[in-house]
Protein backbone atom coordinates (compact mmCIF):
# COMPACT_ATOMS: atom_id res chain seq x y z
CA UNK A 1 0.00 0.00 0.00
CA UNK A 2 1.44 3.69 -1.08
CA UNK A 3 0.91 6.01 1.13
CA UNK A 4 -1.12 7.92 -1.04
CA UNK A 5 -3.68 5.19 -0.96
CA UNK A 6 -3.23 5.34 3.34
CA UNK A 7 -4.03 8.81 3.18
CA UNK A 8 -7.45 8.22 1.18
CA UNK A 9 -8.37 5.36 4.14
CA UNK A 10 -7.92 8.14 6.76
CA UNK A 11 -9.98 11.10 4.92
CA UNK A 12 -12.80 8.20 5.01
CA UNK A 13 -12.11 7.28 8.91
CA UNK A 14 -12.03 10.92 9.68
CA UNK A 15 -15.39 11.73 7.18
CA UNK A 16 -16.89 9.31 8.74
CA UNK A 17 -16.39 10.16 12.63
CA UNK A 18 -17.10 13.83 11.65
CA UNK A 19 -20.32 13.20 10.18
CA UNK A 20 -21.43 10.73 13.21
CA UNK A 21 -21.15 14.22 15.42
CA UNK A 22 -24.68 14.82 16.08
CA UNK A 23 -24.84 10.85 16.96
CA UNK A 24 -22.39 11.01 19.64
CA UNK A 25 -22.93 13.98 20.90
CA UNK A 26 -26.51 12.55 21.47
CA UNK A 27 -25.10 9.55 23.25
CA UNK A 28 -22.65 11.69 25.07
CA UNK A 29 -25.40 13.68 26.06
CA UNK A 30 -26.86 10.50 28.38
CA UNK A 31 -24.29 9.94 30.75
CA UNK A 32 -21.42 12.44 29.32
CA UNK A 33 -20.32 15.70 28.99
CA UNK A 34 -22.37 15.83 25.97
CA UNK A 35 -18.88 16.65 24.24
CA UNK A 36 -17.68 13.76 22.52
CA UNK A 37 -19.17 14.49 19.08
CA UNK A 38 -17.79 17.91 19.09
CA UNK A 39 -13.97 16.76 20.53
CA UNK A 40 -13.88 14.02 18.29
CA UNK A 41 -15.14 15.93 14.88
CA UNK A 42 -11.82 18.43 15.92
CA UNK A 43 -9.39 15.30 16.49
CA UNK A 44 -10.68 14.02 12.96
CA UNK A 45 -10.10 17.03 11.43
CA UNK A 46 -6.41 18.11 12.66
CA UNK A 47 -6.09 14.35 11.86
CA UNK A 48 -7.14 14.34 7.99
CA UNK A 49 -5.56 18.15 7.48
CA UNK A 50 -2.41 16.75 8.96
CA UNK A 51 -2.17 14.09 7.18
CA UNK A 52 -3.02 15.56 3.63
CA UNK A 53 -0.73 18.41 4.17
CA UNK A 54 2.13 16.29 5.55
CA UNK A 55 5.26 15.28 2.89
CA UNK A 56 6.67 13.26 4.67
CA UNK A 57 6.87 9.16 4.45
CA UNK A 58 4.54 7.14 6.31
CA UNK A 59 6.19 6.57 9.50
CA UNK A 60 6.95 11.16 9.44
CA UNK A 61 3.05 11.61 8.54
CA UNK A 62 1.01 9.70 11.17
CA UNK A 63 4.02 11.56 13.35
CA UNK A 64 2.53 14.59 12.19
CA UNK A 65 -0.94 13.50 13.08
CA UNK A 66 0.02 12.59 16.64
CA UNK A 67 1.65 16.00 16.90
CA UNK A 68 -1.33 17.47 15.61
CA UNK A 69 -3.83 15.78 17.71
CA UNK A 70 -1.37 16.81 20.87
CA UNK A 71 -2.19 20.36 20.59
CA UNK A 72 -6.07 20.31 20.84
CA UNK A 73 -8.04 20.32 23.46
CA UNK A 74 -10.85 17.53 24.63
CA UNK A 75 -10.85 15.79 27.78
CA UNK A 76 -9.29 12.32 27.60
CA UNK A 77 -10.20 11.72 23.90
CA UNK A 78 -7.35 13.92 22.96
CA UNK A 79 -4.76 12.23 24.93
CA UNK A 80 -5.82 8.57 23.97
CA UNK A 81 -5.96 9.46 20.60
CA UNK A 82 -2.44 10.83 20.15
CA UNK A 83 -1.40 7.92 22.23
CA UNK A 84 -2.91 5.66 19.91
CA UNK A 85 -0.95 7.61 16.98
CA UNK A 86 2.05 7.93 18.52
CA UNK A 87 2.45 4.04 18.71
CA UNK A 88 1.21 3.66 15.02
CA UNK A 89 4.35 6.06 13.98
CA UNK A 90 6.58 3.82 16.15
CA UNK A 91 5.59 0.67 14.52
CA UNK A 92 5.40 2.39 10.90
CA UNK A 93 7.54 1.67 8.25
CA UNK A 94 10.12 4.70 7.58
CA UNK A 95 9.42 4.64 3.88
CA UNK A 96 6.19 5.97 1.34
CA UNK A 97 5.00 1.70 1.21
CA UNK A 98 4.03 -0.87 3.42
CA UNK A 99 3.05 -4.22 2.96
CA UNK A 100 0.14 -6.20 4.49
CA UNK A 101 2.49 -7.66 7.51
CA UNK A 102 3.70 -3.60 8.29
CA UNK A 103 0.15 -2.83 8.13
CA UNK A 104 -0.55 -5.53 10.89
CA UNK A 105 2.55 -4.32 13.12
CA UNK A 106 1.89 -1.00 13.02
CA UNK A 107 -1.73 -1.08 14.34
CA UNK A 108 -0.60 -3.94 16.33
CA UNK A 109 1.85 -1.27 17.64
CA UNK A 110 -0.64 1.28 18.48
CA UNK A 111 -2.59 -0.84 20.47
CA UNK A 112 0.21 -1.65 22.62
CA UNK A 113 1.00 2.06 23.18
CA UNK A 114 -2.89 2.85 24.21
CA UNK A 115 -2.83 -0.38 26.26
CA UNK A 116 -0.15 0.87 28.91
CA UNK A 117 -2.06 4.25 28.66
CA UNK A 118 -5.57 3.25 28.73
CA UNK A 119 -5.71 0.07 31.29
CA UNK A 120 -9.13 -0.57 29.96
CA UNK A 121 -10.13 -4.22 28.61
CA UNK A 122 -13.02 -5.48 26.54
CA UNK A 123 -16.48 -5.44 28.93
CA UNK A 124 -15.12 -1.89 30.44
CA UNK A 125 -17.55 0.07 28.28
CA UNK A 126 -14.95 1.89 26.46
CA UNK A 127 -12.51 2.68 23.03
CA UNK A 128 -11.17 -0.12 23.74
CA UNK A 129 -14.12 -2.40 23.24
CA UNK A 130 -13.11 -1.47 19.50
CA UNK A 131 -9.94 -0.99 19.66
CA UNK A 132 -8.84 -4.18 21.21
CA UNK A 133 -10.76 -6.34 18.90
CA UNK A 134 -10.03 -4.35 15.82
CA UNK A 135 -6.19 -4.75 16.00
CA UNK A 136 -6.60 -8.36 16.95
CA UNK A 137 -8.98 -9.33 13.93
CA UNK A 138 -6.59 -7.47 11.67
CA UNK A 139 -3.40 -8.89 13.17
CA UNK A 140 -4.62 -12.46 12.45
CA UNK A 141 -6.12 -11.97 9.02
CA UNK A 142 -4.28 -13.86 6.25
CA UNK A 143 -5.32 -11.64 3.67
CA UNK A 144 -4.14 -8.62 1.50
CA UNK A 145 -4.88 -4.94 2.86
CA UNK A 146 -7.95 -4.68 2.21
CA UNK A 147 -9.03 -7.83 4.06
CA UNK A 148 -7.05 -7.11 6.76
CA UNK A 149 -9.06 -3.73 6.81
CA UNK A 150 -12.79 -5.17 6.87
CA UNK A 151 -11.09 -7.68 9.05
CA UNK A 152 -10.50 -4.54 11.57
CA UNK A 153 -14.00 -2.68 10.80
CA UNK A 154 -16.03 -6.03 11.53
CA UNK A 155 -14.77 -6.46 14.70
CA UNK A 156 -14.64 -2.50 16.06
CA UNK A 157 -18.04 -2.36 14.43
CA UNK A 158 -19.42 -5.45 16.89
CA UNK A 159 -16.83 -4.71 19.78
CA UNK A 160 -19.00 -1.13 19.70
CA UNK A 161 -22.48 -3.07 19.65
CA UNK A 162 -21.54 -5.45 22.44
CA UNK A 163 -20.62 -1.96 24.69
CA UNK A 164 -24.78 -1.45 24.92
CA UNK A 165 -24.80 -4.79 26.94
CA UNK A 166 -22.00 -3.71 29.66
CA UNK A 167 -22.32 -0.85 32.56
CA UNK A 168 -20.12 1.78 32.20
CA UNK A 169 -16.66 1.35 34.85
CA UNK A 170 -14.47 4.81 33.65
CA UNK A 171 -15.35 8.38 33.29
CA UNK A 172 -18.23 10.27 34.35
CA UNK A 173 -20.60 7.95 32.94
CA UNK A 174 -19.64 5.30 35.72
CA UNK A 175 -21.18 7.01 38.39
CA UNK A 176 -24.60 5.64 36.30
CA UNK A 177 -24.08 2.02 36.88
CA UNK A 178 -26.59 0.05 35.83
CA UNK A 179 -28.17 2.79 33.87
CA UNK A 180 -25.57 2.74 31.04
CA UNK A 181 -26.19 -0.97 30.08
CA UNK A 182 -28.60 -0.59 26.92
CA UNK A 183 -26.40 2.47 25.78
CA UNK A 184 -23.38 1.67 23.79
CA UNK A 185 -20.36 3.78 24.55
CA UNK A 186 -19.47 6.70 22.38
CA UNK A 187 -15.96 6.34 22.40
CA UNK A 188 -16.28 2.30 21.08
CA UNK A 189 -18.23 3.84 18.63
CA UNK A 190 -16.31 6.83 17.27
CA UNK A 191 -13.45 4.43 17.12
CA UNK A 192 -15.59 1.52 15.24
CA UNK A 193 -16.20 4.67 12.50
CA UNK A 194 -12.78 5.55 11.86
CA UNK A 195 -12.13 2.01 11.55
CA UNK A 196 -15.02 1.68 8.94
CA UNK A 197 -13.76 4.60 7.31
CA UNK A 198 -10.06 2.60 6.85
CA UNK A 199 -11.82 0.23 4.90
CA UNK A 200 -12.52 2.22 2.26
CA UNK A 201 -10.62 2.71 -0.42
Amino acid sequence: MKKEEFVIRITHACEEVRAAEPLLTEIDSKFGDADHGYTMSKIATVIENAVKESDGNIKEMIDDAAMAVMGENGGSAVPLWNTWLDGMQEGAPEADEMDAQQIKDMFARALEELDDMSGAKVGDKSMMDAFIPATEAMVACDGDEQAIFEAGAKAAAEGAENTKNFKSKFGRAKSYGDKTIGTPDCGALSASLFFKGLAKQ
